[in-house]
């Protein structure tokens, strides 16, 4: 990432994250689809070719989403015993909704705080 010439407000990089913004202006969009990184920013022009979440955002789902099904789950197990039926009518949609939602959120803070701290200027010039 080339150091960027233009004085550009700071930019909350949690809520453009959030908000799938870019991390620059605040404005462009950070994503063409619905994971998938845009190629640069249509506002200001930042090369998102920087961004490289990894599995970071799904690392994070996992454990966050989990740890709220698994709960609500278990608690619902031992107040009530529904059969086992239920339990996959209730979870298993609401385990897919909460994850494909929190991906794209967590997705876009883990690239804005990204470019915030500048984390990838070092993995630029490493040799592949």
């Amino acid at each position: 990432m080339s150091e960027d010439k233009a004085i550009w407000p700071p930019v909350d990089p949690i809520q453009a994250g959030l908000k799938g913004r870019c991390p620059r202006c605040g404005e462009g969009r950070l994503f063409s689809g619905f994971l998938t990184v845009g190629k640069r920013c249509m506002n200001c022009g930042l090369d998102y070719s920087y961004a490289d979440a990894g599995d970071g955002p799904a690392v994070f789902v996992i454990l966050i989403i989990g740890f709220i099904v698994v709960g609500l789950a278990l608690w619902l197990e031992v107040t009530f015993a529904p059969p086992l039926w239920l339990h996959f009518l209730l979870w298993i949609p609401l385990a897919i909704m909460l994850c494909l939602t929190a991906l794209r959120l967590i997705k876009g803070v883990l690239l804005t705080l990204q470019y915030r701290n500048k984390a990838a200027e070092g993995r630029l010039d490493r040799p592949q």
